[in-house]
């Protein structure tokens, strides 16, 4: 990518000195916010003129129609295809099965917006594509030791271990593209081949976009996603050596509008903020006008192999090396007559912020594993060196590396086992930190471990977990122009966690249900200051979960919902039911030349205390006033597949209107009005 003129915009960097300041390299340049050229024409006009020439290039959107995407021979017989195109994980090498799996070629959820990004959980986000999300529903953690804790971009970002890597016979593209009437836009390409029979190369290039909703300047700019990645995977003949590696860089930047700014037509004659009139969307106000949030991410991951004896003795080695860097930028801070009016407060400069912080860690990994048909384990030390430069800048004079900086030398020591025998099986796997070699700081850390235990037997399985964890290092330690804390006498958190799954396949219909009891003592969060905050009490949650799926003929549905008992607690804020149901119709028409899907998506989500979202510290925190009521949105999908071209077309938010004009997402954030989809999924096969 070149720069486009305005010379704001993109600013080419390389770096190798990768383990003294973890500046990997940078394929593509931080987007600067004070570009010249509108972002719409940016996004815009350089993507369509890119993605027609694309199409062109590629034989023009009817090319499918007439001709095969696939290589046959003289009596028409197809040689390559989907069946032909292997996708293998780093999670299977590393269990000692290097088979692949046939590449998906399956309609279901391609309409579904959560499936347009890297991670597909129910998220409570800032109601558009690109802003910053968590993670709707609990989860217990497995992340031990040092980490940044700066997670609200985690949904747009590839992991460098769970990438498809290829086994092709012929070159494989893939190719994807989603455009909303409002302006959230998806483009993602990759391609990839091998090089005889030992070796397979590819790349991939992903981009997101979104636009204002709340804007009186026509199409504007929220947000934007680039990403590229280069993959290599490699094999010897005699199959006794596999090497996976990739190189995976991000730049994500997203404007922060702090919210609806309600206006004095929006509060009764009590001065009580009604809600029901801030869903006008262009028309409303916001609170910032030149906040930036900008996330960049760099990695290098190596995974290999080496069988000693057979499958059941194997050594392999993980390195992985990452940066972040996370940047907040307000040029245009609101204030009143005397005092900041969204912020607390302003430390170092009244008028402008300038927050910034860059993590970096080189992780090394070595272990054996090995697998029979009743067993199967693995058995890893790990080694983790890795180092924080953050703090606020009153001005662009002073740089990132003049900031204070933190270094961590951390060791873990991990396996897992399994065994199984027909209908029984049990496993186990856990990993622990022993205390760091040096001292990050003031406190030096202590003992953390997780692990887990599981029992099956058919179709019932029970599993315990438990897990003690330090809180992240923006949990301990946080300097910017409006926060200002130090927590290194917090305790680390505990959880215990006693799981019952079923899953039960009778005919068409498969059923999947569990019941979890969670204990969690010494919670981290953050509190209604937006700061962080540890609580002495123990919490409790009980989550029942249950999913549907059966098929009568042609029609076929997919009902599932989350019960979450005492999510509704200081420090915890989780909707007690989120529930999603899909019912569709599939065949084939016109003499099967054409196969398709049309049916209706519903999500419904009850009220609850959302939490609030502090762009400055990039951190969602408890609030008690802003109560979201339930809602539930409605879709209405199409989906056509024609040999290798996949085709939706959605009206997602159907129901708008029929109840309320809209929804929010989080405290005045409102979520999406009604819309109009339309996606392409084309994969080649030659």
């Amino acid at each position: 990518m070149t720069p486009h003129g305005c010379g704001n915009c993109f600013l080419p960097t390389f770096s190798p000195k990768l383990l003294s300041d973890f500046s990997l390299f940078s394929l593509f340049s931080t987007p600067v916010p004070n570009c010249s050229v509108p972002v719409r024409t940016l996004l815009t006009s350089r993507l369509f003129r890119g993605l027609s020439g694309l199409l062109l290039l590629l034989g023009g959107f009817f090319g499918p129609f007439t001709t095969q995407a696939q290589v046959v021979d003289d009596t028409t017989k197809v040689l390559y295809g989907a069946k032909t195109t292997l996708v293998i994980r780093e999670a299977d090498v590393l269990r000692d099965k290097q088979e692949g799996r046939t590449v998906d070629t399956t309609l279901v959820g391609m309409q579904q917006a959560r499936n347009w990004y890297h991670d597909s959980t129910f998220q409570q986000d800032l109601g558009n594509g690109g802003t910053a999300s968590r993670r709707l529903l609990w989860e217990p953690n497995i992340q031990l030791g040092a980490r940044l804790g700066r997670t609200v971009f985690d949904k747009y970002m590839r992991n460098s271990a769970t990438i498809p890597y290829y086994d092709t016979r012929s070159p494989y593209t893939f190719f994807r593209f989603v455009q909303g009437s409002t302006g959230e836009q998806v483009f993602e390409l990759s391609y990839s081949r091998s090089i005889k029979r030992n070796a397979n190369v590819g790349f991939a290039y992903e981009r997101f976009s979104s636009n204002k909703i709340f804007t009186e300047t026509g199409s504007e700019g929220l947000s934007r996603h680039s990403g590229v990645l280069f993959f290599v995977r490699y094999q010897t003949t005699d199959d006794r050596y596999h090497l996976l590696f990739n190189v995976n860089t991000a730049r994500h930047q997203a404007v922060e509008q702090g919210g609806i700014r309600p206006q004095p037509e929006d509060k009764s004659t009590d001065n009580r903020i009604l809600t029901e009139n801030l869903f006008d969307y262009a028309d409303e106000r916001i609170w910032l006008t030149q906040a930036v949030n900008v996330d960049n991410r760099d990695h290098i991951h190596l995974a290999q192999t080496y069988r000693l004896l057979g499958k059941g003795l194997t050594a392999f080695h993980v390195l992985d090396i990452s940066r972040q860097t996370n940047r907040y930028n307000d040029a245009a801070i609101p204030r009143g007559t005397t005092e900041a009016l969204y912020y607390p407060r302003t430390r170092l400069n009244p008028t402008v912020t300038y927050d910034s912080a860059r993590y970096g860690q080189a992780e090394n990994t070595v272990g054996v594993l090995g697998a029979t048909n009743l067993v199967e384990y693995r058995l890893y030390g790990r080694h983790r060196l890795a180092r924080l430069v953050t703090g606020s800048r009153r001005d662009r004079s002073i740089t990132l590396d003049s900031l204070p900086t933190r270094t961590y030398n951390q060791i873990f020591l991990g396996g897992n086992a399994a065994f199984r025998y027909r209908i029984f099986g049990v496993e186990a796997a856990g990993e622990v930190k022993i205390p760091d070699i040096t001292k990050p700081g003031p406190a030096r850390g202590t003992l953390e471990y997780w692990g887990r235990a599981a029992a099956r037997t058919g179709p019932l399985t029970a599993e315990f977990f438990s897990a003690t964890y330090a809180p992240t290092l923006t949990e301990r330690e946080f300097s910017g122009n409006h926060y200002v804390w130090e927590n290194y006498d917090f305790d680390n958190t505990f959880v215990n966690q006693l799981t019952g799954r079923l899953d039960q396949t009778l005919g068409k219909q498969r059923l999947q249900a569990s019941v979890a009891l969670a204990n969690i003592s010494s919670l981290v969060y953050y509190n209604e200051q937006a700061e962080p905050a540890q609580l002495s009490e123990q919490r409790q949650l009980v989550i029942v979960g249950v999913r549907h799926r059966f098929q009568v003929g042609n029609f076929f549905a997919d009902n599932q919902g989350t019960y979450t008992l005492g999510g509704d607690q200081e420090g915890l804020r989780i909707p007690s039911l989120v529930a999603n149901a899909k019912v569709y119709y599939q065949g084939y028409i016109f003499k099967q030349a054409l196969f398709g899907q049309i049916g209706t998506e519903y999500y419904y989500q009850s009220r609850f205390r959302a939490y609030d979202y502090s762009p400055s510290t990039q951190q969602f925190f408890v609030q008690d006033q802003f109560r979201i009521r339930r809602y539930s949105l409605l879709d209405a999908f199409v989906n056509i597949d024609i040999r290798t071209v996949s085709v939706f077309l959605k009206m997602a938010y159907l129901n708008q209107g029929l109840h309320r004009n809209g929804y929010f997402t989080t405290p005045y954030y409102t979520g999406l009005p009604r819309r109009f989809e339309v996606g392409l999924k084309w994969q080649f096969f030659d």
